[in-house]
């Protein structure tokens, strides 16, 4: 793990500073052109969102006619070829957020659409990391316990209101918890975390999978560690932004990666580790605006009280199209097109979230950047404006699908970036 760390911190040092070099350059006309048919595909979603579907034949043909919307626009605007489209649609992927839903409400009648909404990202991860590992996606009692660990602690533990004594009360107990000792739960929150623990321990013996729990205790540790990180208007010098930041996010990912296959070679654990440290910083630039309202330090909020986030920012780009680099030996023949879509959205969603953020970059940088984005900066802005503004019809309809029976078509698959976050 250590050296999983270091490793990583090397290659962002290592990194340039220069932006990199782009596949693609879209000229205004050609953004505007994909625009339309985000447009289309909007209008369309819209129209659904209007007339929520109520019985079983109703929801077949909703998912029928979203699907074809989406198929349109991932042709015509996100230049997804049929591999892609299968994966996403036919590969299991479109299912593993309602099977999650439904086995979350099982659990708990009384979690959140936006929990498990938050859930559903990481069981992608896990579950695209099961096709790198070889193995056939699905959510498996492991993968849907670690995943709703995360609103269950995360959540918690990032929460600014709550007290860092608070906060380091629960950690203790956690992580005895963790480490397989017996204690007592303090309250409904702790009673479910314990029996999410219990269900990874029925799939992964303790005795014949102790990786699965060194890389479980890793992430609670670097978990621990983070609370430095929420600054709260104090100057708090000599806290090392990157390393705790690069450690979280790591660890998060690579627990993903022993939960899938219960062991990883040396390859495959660096690559796991880097894209969880990718991963992280993305979350982080898309959450600058909300980070520096917060006080939380990251490696972008730490750097925007300074300068521009150019340079940051194209260092992120190069770190990432090294990570994808250590991607490559992984998975056989029928992973190309999940290895596509993981080095495309990896791209694709730090160019977007530096579009979200114009003030915190400088314009002619701004203006470069968005060469290499399918859409133009304000284009996006406003569509995700007006997708806030319909977050609670989205769940809705995300809802109507799982009063669905356990044998009906899961909820139409949506791009990461139509689907608000909480």
């Amino acid at each position: 793990m250590a050296e999983l760390l270091q490793e990583s911190v090397a290659l962002w040092r290592e990194s340039p500073v220069s932006l990199p070099a782009f596949e693609r350059t879209f000229q205004p006309e050609e953004q505007a052109r994909r625009e339309a048919q985000l447009e289309r595909f909007l209008d369309a979603l819209q129209a659904e969102l209007r007339n929520l579907p109520r019985t079983r034949a109703e929801r077949e043909e909703a998912r029928e006619r979203i699907t074809a919307a989406f198929v349109h626009l991932g042709r015509t605007a996100l230049d997804l070829y049929d591999r892609h489209l299968d994966l996403l649609l036919n590969g299991g992927f479109s299912a593993i957020g309602t099977q999650l839903a439904r086995r979350a409400r099982r659990f708990d009648p009384a979690v959140s659409t936006a929990d498990i909404l938050q859930a559903t990202r990481n069981a992608w991860t896990a579950c695209g990391l099961q096709m790198l590992l070889g193995r056939q996606p699905r959510v498996t009692p492991a993968i849907f316990a670690y995943s709703m660990l995360y609103p269950y602690t995360d959540n918690y533990l990032d929460h600014p209101s709550i007290s860092r004594e608070a906060k380091l009360g629960f950690n203790g107990r956690f992580g005895r918890r963790l480490a397989g000792e017996a204690v007592e739960a303090a309250n409904d929150r702790e009673e479910a975390i314990w029996r999410l623990i219990g269900l990874i321990e029925e799939q992964y013996a303790r005795a014949e999978w102790p990786r699965v729990y060194d890389s479980l205790l890793a992430i609670h540790h670097a978990q621990e560690n983070s609370l430095r990180l929420l600054r709260r208007g104090l100057d708090r010098p000599g806290i090392d932004v990157l390393t705790l930041s690069f450690d979280k996010g790591g660890a998060s990912v690579l627990a993903d990666g022993y939960l899938a296959a219960g062991s990883l070679s040396p390859e495959q654990a660096r690559f796991v580790f880097g894209w969880g440290v990718l991963l992280q910083l993305a979350d982080d630039l898309q959450d600058v605006r909300q980070d520096r309202r917060d006080g939380m330090l990251t490696v972008f909020t730490e750097r925007a009280a300074a300068q521009p986030l150019d340079e940051v920012t194209n260092r992120t780009l190069h770190f990432g199209q090294r990570v994808m680099q250590w991607m490559e030996g992984l998975g056989g023949p029928e992973c190309r097109a999940l290895k596509e879509l993981i080095q495309r959205s990896s791209r694709s969603m730090l160019i977007r979230s530096a579009g979200e953020a114009p003030e915190l970059y400088s314009t002619e940088y701004l203006a470069e950047l968005e060469t290499h984005s399918p859409f133009r900066f304000a284009s996006l802005n406003s569509q995700r404006r007006q997708l806030v503004k319909r977050r609670g019809l989205l769940i809705q309809l995300f809802e109507v699908f799982l009063e669905g029976e356990e044998d009906e078509p899961a909820f139409p698959m949506l791009p990461g970036s139509l689907m608000p976050r909480f």
